[in-house]
């Protein structure tokens, strides 16, 4: 069957079209973070953020529906980062009601007495650290770090953060930790994401002393 010039033409463009979506789709970088204190000893639970420095060809889509547990009398994650608008859940799996709170500048709020398998939810509008604690329970502490980068990792017990797929590009990088120096944080700092991976390490001043989280008693509740 004889094609004509136009229909050739239309075929090489679509052509020529999806080859490109192809080609910048399978061009993607990682970043691996190491952040560690000032005795160079790996940071846990640190929050690496990003934010592109041009338009991303494809938003990122924020996680589906962020928790704040209270399991074990402990609260999980210790800490969560989210971003800006985020609407986190409270949900409660021990046998005992807790009294969720925060008198953070970020976010202050309560939620009163609740039980086993109730949950709240609270919607987090501005950025910047908030602490929580329970009323009933003072072991608990964690953190909610909102941010308005749109990409973000937290480290694990090697003080390691890997974020994948990364559209190649300049991005401003911030590192966050609880214990962090109000002074200590280092300054962000501008990155070339290409194609395979790359490594950056951050190192922070922690305060002397500072919170955290502690298990409860055995049988204390």
């Amino acid at each position: 069957m004889r094609m004509t010039l136009r229909k050739i033409l239309g075929v090489m463009v679509t052509l020529g079209t999806l080859s490109s979506f192809l080609a910048s789709a399978a061009v993607a970088g990682n970043l691996i973070v190491s952040v560690s204190n000032k005795k160079g000893e790996s940071l846990e639970n640190a929050v690496v953020m990003l934010t592109p420095q041009f338009t991303l060809s494809t938003p990122v889509v924020a996680a589906d529906s962020p928790e704040m547990r209270q399991e074990g009398a402990l609260f999980s994650p210790f800490v969560l980062p989210v971003k800006v608008g985020t609407k986190v859940s409270f949900p409660n799996f021990d046998e005992f009601r807790h009294h969720v709170y925060s008198f953070s500048k970020t976010k202050r709020f309560e939620l009163r007495l609740y039980g086993k398998d109730e949950t709240n939810f609270i919607t987090f509008e501005k950025p910047g650290i908030v602490a929580l604690g329970c009323n009933i329970h003072d072991n608990m502490l964690s953190y909610i770090y909102v941010t308005e980068a749109p990409i973000m990792k937290k480290t694990d017990a090697n003080g390691t953060a890997t974020l994948t797929d990364l559209e190649p590009g300049q991005y401003k990088m911030e590192i966050w930790h609880p214990g962090v120096k109000r002074k200590g944080m280092p300054t962000p700092k501008i990155i070339t994401i290409a194609d395979g991976n790359r490594s950056e390490s951050g190192q922070l001043d922690l305060r002397r002393v500072w919170g955290i989280q502690t298990q409860p008693a055995e049988g204390q509740y």
